[in-house]
């Protein structure tokens, strides 16, 4: 018997992202392994970015924006010296200053400066829609709008790295939903004086789920359905009925 087709499937696939594989990708390949139309994704990565992505099937795209709502873990890595328009490295760079001078402690006193509850502008290159245009559509034209400052949360962030010679700095960072690591990596910059971008994102975790977890997307393309439904976490896993004493 197929699974597939005897019984809807549903349930949440957490998929390891590769550069280049957007979730527009991850959502049109399952639904042409699974052959349903009920999938869809839990929030977007950077195209250079890696790792988790969280697809929902049938019943579960219910829970999209519950899912995307849940506060994010990344590893990242931040270039200082060099400002990009997009403030990632897959900008043209807009500016090169010298990091001489600047030290570790000056660093960590500015990853602290961007803890707690925060004021973060989204770079242009981003899909916020301004009078129902998307940004990066804007920013190819040449165009820069004024963009409001949204309050996120920073719950905690730790540099891992730091190379004097070349101003790489290699940090983790846990924060909450509708957070930007360019703008992060970005304000870095700013307020050091120096200027930095974004050259390196991995997102680690989801809310409870965790990147270990996921189904990598060479082994996603060449799964079967049945391999595919055995990555995928039923709703009753992520919500278990109550017990009563």
């Amino acid at each position: 018997m197929n699974n597939v087709t005897d019984q809807a499937p549903c349930g949440v696939l957490p998929i390891d992202k590769d550069p280049g594989f957007t979730s527009h990708n991850a959502v049109a390949l399952c639904r042409r392994i699974l052959n349903t139309r009920k999938v869809g994704h839990c929030g977007t990565l950077d195209p250079m970015a890696t790792g988790l992505l969280l697809i929902v099937v049938g019943k579960a795209t219910r829970l999209q924006d519950h899912l995307m709502g849940k506060d994010k873990v990344y590893t990242a890595t931040l270039k200082l010296g060099e400002e990009t328009n997009s403030y990632d490295a897959e900008g043209e760079v807009v500016a090169r200053k010298s990091i001489a001078g600047i030290d570790e402690k000056m660093l960590r006193e500015a990853f602290m400066h961007f803890s707690g509850l925060i004021e973060q502008t989204p770079p242009m290159y981003s899909a916020i829609k301004i009078n129902g245009i998307p940004c990066y559509k804007l920013a190819r034209k040449g165009v820069e709008i004024e963009r409001k400052p949204r309050q996120v949360r920073v719950i905690s962030s730790a540099i891992t790295r730091f190379d004097l010679t070349s101003g790489e700095v290699d940090f983790t960072l846990h924060c909450s939903k509708g957070f930007y690591v360019r703008s992060f990596a970005h304000d870095i910059g700013q307020l050091l004086g120096c200027g930095a971008h974004l050259t390196a994102l991995r997102r680690t975790r989801i809310g409870n789920f965790d990147v270990a977890q996921a189904i990598s997307v060479p082994e996603l393309k060449a799964a079967s359905p049945e391999e595919v439904l055995r990555h995928l976490i039923p709703i009753d896993h992520l919500f278990p009925p109550s017990q009563e004493s």
